[in-house]
């Protein structure tokens, strides 16, 4: 009996024992021990002139001396006794990717920046040159006068798998060379007014301080920069975003080498596609880029490309959603011949185009179109109330046919007068509308919980919206 329970007492401690090992967290120091001394301190000073403070806190703000203790001005600019000029501080991180001094880092860091001082672990401080920035990525490329420096190891990005640890190494509100692990959360993840980096999300804590930072992986190879975070409190929350590096070294190339990237553009503003719209289009599952707007005369329009028709591939790269397009178009080559996979009308069919150069970005400035001549304000089977544009409202807003959005009375439609609806999608089938009784006539034709999509104008910017039934007018 006693020896059952020996027995019993010793599997149980063994099985504790592997449970415990097999919970252990992973070591980081030979990583950080190796890896380390090729990460760096950047410090920059911005000189301001004129009355208005960088603060937007006052004096008596506990956020005025903690931003104060980190570089920033000790006055209010235009107060009396106060310098009507003054400095501003930045700090970030980066990393060394050559002997020979270039380092990479966040545009963020240093953009505007009038001096730049990098700071090794070894405490050396060096003034860097910028040799270039890309906004739209977030990457700069610095040089400083140095030679045989660490350097770190890169890594592939796109063999992350969810779930992997991490290590971010950077300088959190000035405090060198710190060290934070976590674990990949998400890769490819699109962020508002990022069209260009699918961002790898992790959960490593990254503070003010990390943007330029390099993440690394087990194997100690960097796969991406630390560059955004999510937060309500302007600290780490848990949601933290990186560049992967094989995008950051495609720029790094060509800031190195020109000192600005030189990006490809297409000509058409696209939409994601929506299970709704997939079925509205015909497409076997949501997949691809929507074309909401062909530029006239660009490259789309040239090689035949038209609203309505869904991008599924370019130069043999899938689209699987629309934020792909960009990145993939973005860093094509201009000038060079590319062949594009278009759905149109049931079926895919090959386009082949010449990729035109991206130029710095204007501001249109779109406005309320007025409703036209009243045509018919009954109100139709979708709860609206339309009318014919006239012909000077017609060239104004660029249109040949289409009816305008007088009164919108179904909830459930996202449609907003001023609207200008062109078209009608049903089963792939698109419909260029001609008149208030035209659209009419062919919403009756459709089943009461039928799903279809309309091609609708809204200010300078045009968007498909799928409808699913009728609803009830209200």
């Amino acid at each position: 009996m006693i020896k059952r329970l020996l027995v019993s007492f010793w599997l149980t401690c063994l099985a504790l024992g592997a449970l415990a090992q097999g919970r252990e967290l992973p070591d980081f120091t030979d990583l950080v021990e190796k890896q380390g001394a090729a990460v760096v301190n950047i410090s920059t000073t911005q000189v301001i002139k004129g009355n208005r403070s960088p603060l937007p806190f006052d004096e008596n703000d506990p956020m005025f001396e903690f931003f104060k203790r980190f570089g920033m001005p000790r006055g209010i600019p235009g107060m009396p006794g106060m310098p009507r000029e003054f400095e501003n501080k930045g700090l970030g991180s980066g990393f060394i990717v050559s002997p020979e001094g270039y380092i990479l880092t966040n545009a963020h860091v240093v953009a505007e920046a009038d001096e730049v001082v990098v700071r090794l672990t070894d405490k050396r401080e060096f003034k860097a040159k910028v040799l270039g920035t890309d906004r739209r990525t977030d990457v700069a490329l610095l040089k400083i006068e140095a030679s045989g420096l660490p350097v770190v190891r890169l890594g592939d990005p796109g063999k992350l798998k969810v779930g992997e640890w991490v290590v971010a190494i950077g300088s959190p509100f000035g405090l060198d060379n710190t060290v934070t692990a976590g674990i990949v959360s998400a890769k490819g993840r699109s962020l508002p007014q990022e069209n260009y980096v699918p961002f790898i999300q992790t959960d490593a804590a990254v503070n003010p301080g990390n943007s330029g930072g390099p993440l690394f992986n087990m194997r100690g190879e960097v796969v991406g920069i630390n560059s955004q975070i999510y937060s309500r409190s302007g600290g780490y929350m848990g949601l933290s975003f990186a560049i992967p590096i094989d995008i950051a070294m495609e720029i790094k190339d060509q800031l190195k080498s020109q000192g600005k990237v030189s990006r490809g553009r297409i000509g058409v503003v696209i939409q994601e596609v929506t299970r709704e719209l997939a079925e509205s289009f015909g497409l076997p599952r949501p997949q691809g880029a929507l074309v909401a707007k062909v530029e006239s005369g660009g490259p789309a329009d040239k090689a035949g490309i038209e609203e309505g028709d869904v991008i599924l591939k370019f130069d043999g790269k899938t689209v699987g959603q629309s934020g792909d397009l960009p990145r993939i178009v973005g860093m094509t080559r201009p000038g060079s011949k590319s062949t594009v996979q278009v759905w149109r009308k049931g079926s895919a069919r090959d386009m082949t185009l010449t990729v035109a150069e991206m130029l710095d970005e204007g501001k249109a400035g779109p406005g309320q179109r007025k409703p036209g001549k009243a045509a018919e304000p009954a109100v139709n089977r979708l709860g609206l109330s339309l009318s014919e544009p006239a012909a000077e409202q017609k060239k104004q807003l660029g249109i040949r046919n289409g009816v305008v959005v007088d009164d919108v009375r179904n909830s459930r439609v996202d449609l907003r007068p001023g609207d200008v609806i062109l078209a009608l999608i049903d089963k792939g089938v698109q419909t260029e509308i001609k008149s208030v009784e035209h659209f009419n006539g062919l919403l009756t034709k459709l089943d009461k919980a039928a799903t279809f999509t309309l091609l609708v104008k809204r200010g300078e910017n045009q968007t498909f919206l799928s409808i699913r039934g009728f609803g009830e007018s209200r």
